[in-house]
C-alpha cells in the first residue's frame, strides 16, 4: 500500500510539471509568431511611408511605430508569463535629449527590451537588416544607420545626438561570447567622442540562453526569461578614444558577475 501511495504521489506531483510543460511551450511559439506578426505588420507600411514621407515626419513615427511594436510584443510575452523583466529604470532617460546609450549584449532581446521603452532612439545596425522584410521597413522609415560605411555612419551619430535623439549603439559590437563582457570595439569610442554626448551605461542580466551567441530563435529556452536591467554610470567620452574603451570595458567587467548569462 506505501509503494502504491508513493507511486500515486508522483504521478499527481509529475503531471502539473508536465502541463506546464506543454503550455509553456504554446505559449512560447506564441509569442514567437505575434513577435514575428507585429514587425512585419508595421514594416510593410512602414516600407512606403519611407518613400512618401518627408524625414521630419517619417523619422519620429518611424521611431515610435518600432517602441510600440516591441512594446506590445513584451507585454504579451508578460501577459503569457514566458517573460519576467522591469524595465522602469529605462524611463528616466525618456525625457533626456542628446544621449548615446551604451549596454552591454548578452542576448539579441537587448535591443528589443531597450527600444521598448525609449520613443526616440536611434540605432546602428547591420547593414543586412535594411533588406529584412520584418524590420527593413521600420529601420528605414525611423532613420537607423548602417554600419558598413564608417565615416557616413560617424555623421549621421552625430546628428542625430545633436538632434535631441537618443543613439543606442553596443559597445562590444555583437553578442557576448564569454561573458561578462567581450573586448570592447574602439569604433564605438570614436562614434561616442564624434557625437560630444554623455555616455549612459545600461546594465543588463539575462538568466537564460536565448537568442545568446549562436542560440536559434525557434529554439525554446527554460521558461520563464528573466532580465534585469539597471541603468549605470554615465560617462564623459573625452580624451584618447583607448583609454576611454579601457574605461568603460573595465567598468562592465566590474559590475557584472562572470555568470550574467547562463
Amino acid at each position: 500500500m506505501q509503494t502504491s501511495g508513493a507511486h500515486q504521489a508522483a504521478v499527481t506531483t509529475d503531471r502539473p510539471n508536465w502541463l506546464l510543460e506543454v503550455y509553456y511551450s504554446l505559449a512560447f511559439y506564441f509569442c514567437v509568431l505575434v513577435f514575428g506578426l507585429s514587425c512585419l505588420i508595421w514594416s510593410l507600411p512602414a516600407g512606403l511611408l519611407y518613400r512618401l514621407l518627408p524625414r521630419r515626419w517619417g523619422e519620429p513615427l518611424g521611431q515610435f511605430g518600432i517602441m510600440a511594436g516591441f512594446r506590445w510584443s513584451l507585454f504579451v510575452m508578460r501577459a503569457t508569463g514566458v517573460l519576467r523583466a522591469d524595465l522602469s529604470a529605462l524611463d528616466r532617460l525618456r525625457e533626456q535629449d542628446g544621449l548615446v546609450i551604451a549596454p552591454n549584449h548578452p542576448t539579441m532581446m537587448d535591443a528589443v527590451l531597450l527600444i521598448s521603452r525609449l520613443p526616440r532612439v536611434v540605432c546602428i545596425t547591420k547593414a543586412t537588416l535594411w533588406d529584412n522584410w520584418f524590420l527593413g521597413g521600420g529601420i528605414r522609415l525611423a532613420s537607423y544607420i548602417r554600419n558598413d560605411v564608417p565615416l557616413p555612419m560617424i555623421r549621421r551619430a552625430g546628428l542625430a545626438v545633436q538632434g535631441g535623439r537618443h543613439l543606442l549603439i553596443f559597445p562590444e559590437g555583437s553578442r557576448t561570447r564569454t561573458p561578462p563582457v567581450d573586448t570592447f570595439h574602439r569604433s564605438f569610442a570614436v562614434i561616442a567622442r564624434a557625437t560630444r554626448a554623455p555616455v549612459q551605461t545600461v546594465l543588463i542580466e539575462a538568466d537564460s540562453p536565448y537568442l545568446s551567441k549562436a542560440w536559434p530563435l525557434l529554439r525554446r529556452p527554460p521558461l520563464p526569461l528573466v532580465f534585469r536591467v539597471r541603468l549605470g554610470e554615465r560617462f564623459d567620452p573625452a580624451g584618447d578614444a583607448d583609454g576611454f574603451v579601457a574605461r568603460l570595458e573595465s567598468y562592465f567587467r566590474a559590475e557584472l558577475p562572470a555568470t550574467a548569462r547562463r
